[in-house]
């Protein structure tokens, strides 16, 4: 590598004198320039004789006042239509040195105003932390840990692999909030306050279920101790909901048997509870027991099964059928176990590992069999209660039935 120049080749160069450079002319002075070889910048620091710089730029100052002066209108502006005050200061190590640090701090900038608008981007599973890792089988895509519940809700507004989970039962949260809120202020003449307090219990149910299971999705990513919180009150939205919606079936289906109605609203109560309370269990969140979770809502929704069949001997399969709802009670419950069942076993994911990060994954699935399954069940104890309220007292109700079982 060639050494920078030293003061003395450079006076070999130009061998005017420095003590005449005030004599030289505008042109001698630019020749002087052109036929002087250019250091480097780093060399122009340390080599330059600042005598010789403080001549130059005397003489720069004092030919620039001999021009005539522009148009006072005119301004000259940068790129943002800021007026640029001009700097006549010569310096040659401002030549390239200076522009360096500027161009990079203009680019560091760019970054940061791209960073900061984007605020996170998505991650592979991989670079997920463990308790974010639920699904092995939904590769890419994933939010990593926000720390910000601002930050997680305007994620509702942005694509990755909670998308669908958050808008399945957001939508369906809002739904029910509006039938609730047409069913309880329709006038007495229409819905009497005892079957505003017994549907009451559904709604209730499927408003903290679907909101409960919103919210988890939504601030599952801002912390492992705020996604465990939200975690258990999801599971125990499901028990809630479930619970809320045997309560109006079994009302009006036994509706004058108190003592089977009693007995059948107590057990499911009791078993709701105890699936509440094991959800409370920290352990009972980990992806190793998703098998059991699954089982034990299941097996909270097949205990329906046996007031079902109460009713189906007691009254008969025709008036279960045609009075209990009894064939939308079995398509609720086909939707709540077969969603539970892909919940638990990841189809399609687990078949095409990758293919299904966004949409149509196992967990969006569930969530559209869990809202399909509380609109129909809605549908079926509205039937329940027009065909309750379409009778007279018990004793009417009693041998209407049983002219129905003599034909």
């Amino acid at each position: 590598m060639s050494e920078s120049p030293q003061p003395s080749s450079l006076a070999a160069a130009n061998p005017t004198p420095a003590g005449s450079m005030a004599d030289l002319s505008e042109d001698d002075f630019m020749d002087a320039q052109t036929t002087t070889p250019t250091p480097s910048p780093r060399a122009s620091l340390t080599h330059h004789d600042p005598t010789l710089i403080e001549e130059a730029n005397h003489l720069l100052s004092s030919k620039l006042e001999e021009l005539p002066e522009e148009d006072e209108d005119f301004e000259e502006e940068d790129g943002d239509g800021d007026p640029v005050t001009p700097n006549f200061e010569f310096d040659p190590a401002d030549m390239d040195l200076l522009a360096i640090p500027g161009k990079a701090l203009d680019k560091a900038e760019e970054i940061a105003r791209r960073v900061w608008e984007a605020g996170w981007t998505v991650v592979h599973h991989n670079h997920l932390p463990k308790w974010l890792r639920d699904n092995d089988f939904l590769i890419k895509g994933h939010r990593p840990p926000l720390n910000s519940f601002l930050a997680c809700f305007k994620s509702i507004f942005r694509i990755h692999t909670e998308t669908g989970n958050i808008w399945t039962h957001l939508l369906g949260f809002i739904a029910f909030i509006g039938i609730t809120v047409y069913f309880l202020t329709r006038p007495s003449i229409e819905v009497q306050w005892q079957e505003k307090a017994i549907f009451s219990a559904f709604f209730i149910g499927a408003i903290l279920c679907l909101g409960f299971s919103f919210l988890f999705h939504t601030v599952y990513c801002h912390s492992e101790r705020v996604g465990r919180l939200f975690n258990k009150l999801d599971y125990c939205g499901i028990a809630v909901l479930t619970m809320g919606s045997f309560v109006p079936w079994l009302y009006y289906s036994f509706y004058c048997r108190m003592e089977p109605k009693i007995i059948y609203l107590v057990l499911i109560f009791v078993l709701g509870i105890g699936c509440i309370v094991v959800s409370m269990w920290d352990k009972f969140a980990e992806p190793k027991f998703r098998p059991v979770r699954a089982g034990m809502f299941i097996g909270l929704g097949l205990s329906g099964v046996i007031p079902a069949m109460h009713f189906v001997i007691t009254d008969g399969l025709v008036a279960a059928f045609q009075y209990a709802s009894l064939h939308w009670l079995l398509l609720m419950a086909f939707l709540y176990i077969s969603g539970a069942i892909i919940y638990a076993v990841r189809i399609p994911e687990r078949i095409w590992p990758g293919k299904f990060d966004i949409w149509c994954q196992s967990h969006q699935i569930f969530h559209v069999f869990v809202v399909a399954a509380a609109f129909v069940h809605y549908h079926g104890i509205s039937e329940i209660a027009e065909y309750r309220l379409s009778f007279g007292d018990c004793l009417e109700e009693r041998s209407q039935l049983l002219m129905l079982r003599t034909v």
